[in-house]
């Protein structure tokens, strides 16, 4: 069976991930299974440079097939801020709780026609040899004034889905897995993944 490392030491995003991928025919790993891999900073200008550094650096560590994932959310009232810096908005350690309370100090009397965002994900397929893809996935909504919700991590609580009238820590965690910027972009990465091993079978 075909490893699938995933460069991530988020427990939020790992779960979700392995989700997404589930019945697929590979054994997920991440760096959780490889505490000595080496640190990966994000230092790049996009998600993609992002997730590709992630996966490009591990896949060589490793030598095997690597997923890197970055995402963030972009407030179009902060000038699509926090962006690339989402997950230490408001510091190195930041936790999450501390994130939401510095955008929402951010936001603080903007009203809720000018409180739109959209969540971004970019997944970066790579192997011990090269590049195999980048998907992306977006997801649009709303900041609401305070956070609703349990659910998810991150910015969840305050991410507000119009359609449903609530926000990623209120939604059901299913439906989130079908409408998510992660579910699109790890619907790609799917179908590459599946024509990727299907090219190894041959």
């Amino acid at each position: 069976m075909t490893e699938l490392v995933v460069a991530t030491t988020n427990l939020g995003k790992l779960r979700e991930i392995k989700e997404l991928l589930k019945d697929s025919k590979i054994k997920i790993t991440s760096l959780f299974d490889y505490p000595d891999a080496p640190r990966i900073e994000e230092d790049a200008l996009t998600f993609a440079q992002n997730a590709l550094k992630k996966a490009a650096t591990i896949a060589l560590y490793t030598g095997k097939l690597t997923l890197g994932e970055d995402s963030g959310l972009a407030v179009k009232a902060l000038g699509n801020r926090p962006g690339i810096y989402s997950s230490r908005f408001s510091g190195i350690n930041a936790t999450d709780k501390e994130n939401n309370a510095k955008l929402l100090r951010m936001l603080r009397g903007v009203p809720r026609s000018r409180r739109q965002a959209r969540y971004i994900c970019c997944a970066a397929l790579v192997d011990s040899h090269r590049i195999v893809d980048v998907a992306r996935g977006t997801c649009p909504g709303l900041i609401t004034p305070r956070a609703k919700g349990r659910n998810g991590f991150g910015y969840d609580p305050l991410f507000l889905v119009p359609l449903y009238n609530k926000t990623f820590g209120e939604l059901d965690p299913a439906i989130k897995a079908k409408i998510s910027h992660r579910a699109k972009a790890f619907r790609k990465i799917r179908k590459v993944l599946e024509e990727y091993l299907d090219s190894l079978a041959q």
